[in-house]
């Protein structure tokens, strides 16, 4: 906040959504009417308004990596979870890591239906023998912990049920599936992040 520019000219804010809209003003305040260049892989409901609306150009990347295999996507009801075990556990056989996301950290009494990260952890133990636990309410260290683990080619643990705490900043190649449990209690921006 206390730098001071010369005469900037251009502002460059990637992974704009996690920035609040002060700080990126504060940012382009610090020049006479720089350009701004924002990046994001996130659908953004202010920027997408200010694209419709506003003095905003856009401009889109819409090529994948080279390599990379299509996305398949499916939804099933709560009721299949034994077939979606089933199919999983065939995955993990094959090598595959899973990231299994849950709305919540524990079960409350005025979200019925809705799955937390801690019931859905002691279901999955019952079939798998390492399955990571990560949410916010933990602290920082014993989350670092575990997701390094999950990360860790060697390590035996192939299913992470968290919260979306996990969205950002871990990178495991072998999880090729995730799973997200009452999906509609996320927001576009969060599933899109997911």
């Amino acid at each position: 906040a206390d730098v001071e520019y010369k005469d900037l000219g251009l502002v460059i804010i990637d992974e704009q959504h996690r920035f609040g809209v002060s700080q990126r003003e504060q940012l382009r305040a610090k020049g006479a009417n720089p350009d701004l260049l924002s990046l994001s892989a996130t659908p953004i409901p202010r920027t997408l308004s200010m694209t419709v609306y506003g003095d905003m150009d856009v401009s889109i990347i819409n090529e994948k990596p080279a390599g990379r295999k299509p996305i398949k996507t499916s939804k099933l009801p709560i009721g299949r979870i034994s077939e979606l075990v089933a199919r999983i556990s065939v995955q993990i056989a094959a090598g595959a890591k899973v990231f299994w996301v849950c709305p919540l950290v524990e079960e409350s009494e005025n979200d019925s239906g809705i799955t937390a990260v801690e019931e859905r952890h002691k279901y999955l133990s019952e079939y798998f023998k390492n399955v990571g636990l990560v949410h916010g309410q933990m602290e920082k260290s014993a989350r670092d912990t575990v997701m390094s683990e999950f990360a860790d080619n060697n390590s035996d643990m192939q299913i992470l049920v968290a919260t979306t705490v996990i969205e950002v900043g871990i990178d495991v190649p072998r999880a090729t599936i995730i799973v997200i449990e009452n999906a509609e209690c996320f927001g576009l921006a969060a599933l899109h992040q997911l």
